[in-house]
């Protein structure tokens, strides 16, 4: 793990005395912690913000919808794979590592989830950066930016892999920010729960986080120009060279890839365009309330961000120099309880921004429609359950493919949190195997039920047990219509 060794003045305070007088009690928190001055610059920044009634919403009326015209695609793209390769030497990979499986009843490292074939998440990446070696003869480097919960145990799991390059560091730390009391603006204060008190700055913070740790001043001097990141829990994140060389050579310094919105993806952020200006990533929070309908128009916002990022990272350490050491991106403000299992707690708000707001603030940024196989999120039961099923297989070279190489025809899963609602529950209730679901278009459970090996699922199916009892679908059973147990 890196430190962080970057230090630099607060900065100018604007002209409201209120605001400033509360901030410094949020100062004085995150030095009390010893956190970073750029830290504190930046998040004076976004309170300034916040408090000035700034939240960073974009209305519909300030922006117009993105036509697939404007848009390069993937597929036409495999022109630049040469100019790729000759990038590669110079190019990094970097996962967002610092998520817990909380979400899914775990409390490790949600990439240390086991996903296929019992491997999880970060032995899937290694093999496939392996694998990518051997076949172009350059191996970038794995590098991830976790938090203090994720960092051990990760970098433990990479030991394994003794053939991942050692000549820069493996990890870098994302940094924390001090969650604010709803009803009185200033740091809350939880002595049950002390961490609750803190909440990660979202992965916007790489930007921050890649500076004050000093390594993109390490990654340029050894001559590394380009970052390809992602999340850690998109295993169809992987290494293109007709991406790379597109980057390298049309120099955008910043490159998103987007891919089209379905239903189940009405809710994520979209991108579109400042009227007569830049491209821009709007989340479901930067939207106002009654222009929300729009933002879940998948037809006339028709891309979402799959926050696979490619970077120039020369082009980012010159944006972050004419800031005077801060990245400026859009604000976002979640608000939350400060206990997510007490819906009575304390309400707070919590401060962040998303890595691929910097659409709209690198000069030149552009945005590649992909195909859906290089978004495969696992956020919850229902996609890791796919994920693990025969819908998927694993490639010589462990790349994750769908069935029929189309997902766009992704199974629609649906099951009873109450008793699927955790890796331990799917394990417990698929423990003799997953049902097939090659055939399958959409599938629901509700209920307590429990299915035996050697089953199947074909068409649309729900499966309902309304007794108290659990069931047990048995061996070998093919469904293709619905089943219900009791009245």
């Amino acid at each position: 793990m890196i430190k962080k060794t970057f230090s630099s003045d607060v900065g100018s305070l604007p002209n409201n005395p209120a605001i400033e007088a509360d901030l410094q009690y949020f100062i004085k928190k995150l030095q009390s912690a010893d956190i970073s001055s750029l830290v504190i610059a930046t998040f004076s920044e976004f309170y300034r913000q916040f408090r000035s009634g700034k939240q960073g919403l974009v209305p519909e009326s300030a922006i117009t919808p993105l036509h697939p015209q404007e848009l390069r695609s993937l597929n036409n793209l495999s022109v630049y794979s040469k100019h790729g390769e000759e990038a590669l030497p110079h190019t990094v990979v970097i996962k967002l590592n610092g998520g817990l499986g909380t979400t899914m009843g775990c409390n490790g490292p949600k990439s240390l989830i086991e996903v296929k074939n019992g491997l999880h998440f970060l032995d899937i990446t290694a093999r496939q950066l392996d694998s990518f070696s051997r076949k172009t003869g350059t191996t970038p480097p794995l590098i991830l930016m976790n938090s203090y919960n994720t960092d051990k145990e990760s970098l433990e799991a990479l030991q394994t892999y003794s053939d991942l390059p050692d000549s820069l560091p493996r990890s870098f730390l994302q940094n924390r920010f001090p969650r604010i009391d709803a009803e009185t603006m200033l740091p809350v204060t939880w002595p049950d729960a002390p961490r609750n008190e803190w909440n990660p700055p979202g992965h916007g913070d790489i930007y921050t986080a890649l500076t004050d740790s000093g390594l993109l001043k390490l990654l340029l001097e050894h001559k590394f120009r380009y970052a390809f990141i992602s999340n850690s829990d998109n295993l169809g994140a992987t290494l293109d060279t007709a991406l790379l060389g597109y980057l390298s050579e049309e120099s955008p310094g910043f490159l998103m890839e987007v891919t089209a919105r379905t239903p189940m993806d009405r809710k994520g952020g979209h991108i579109a365009r400042f009227k007569g200006g830049n491209l821009i990533l709007r989340e479901s929070i930067q939207c106002p309330e009654n222009d929300q309908r729009y933002f879940q128009d998948i037809y006339r916002h028709r891309f979402f961000n799959t926050n696979n990022i490619w970077i120039d990272l020369a082009a980012l350490d010159n944006l972050i120099a004419s800031s005077e050491g801060t990245f400026r991106l859009p604000l976002l403000c979640n608000k939350k309880f400060i206990d997510a299992t007490a819906p009575h707690s304390p309400l707070v708000y919590q401060l962040e921004s998303a890595m691929g707001s910097a659409l709209s603030v690198f000069p030149a940024a552009a945005a590649v429609s992909v195909p859906r196989s290089r978004f495969l999120p696992v956020k919850t039961c229902e996609e890791l359950l796919l994920l693990r099923s025969d819908f998927y297989s694993v490639t010589d070279d462990f790349r994750i493919v769908p069935f029929s190489g189309s997902p766009e025809k992704t199974p629609e899963i649906t099951l009873d949190s109450r008793y699927f609602g955790t890796v331990d529950q799917i394990d417990r209730r698929f423990g003799k195997g997953i049902p097939s679901l090659t055939h399958c278009g959409k599938f629901t459970v509700e209920g307590d039920v429990y299915f035996g090996s050697g089953c199947s699922i074909t068409g649309a199916v729900t499966i309902v047990n309304r007794t108290d009892a659990p069931y047990t679908i048995p061996d070998d059973t093919a469904l293709s219509e619905d089943l219900q147990i009791g009245n």
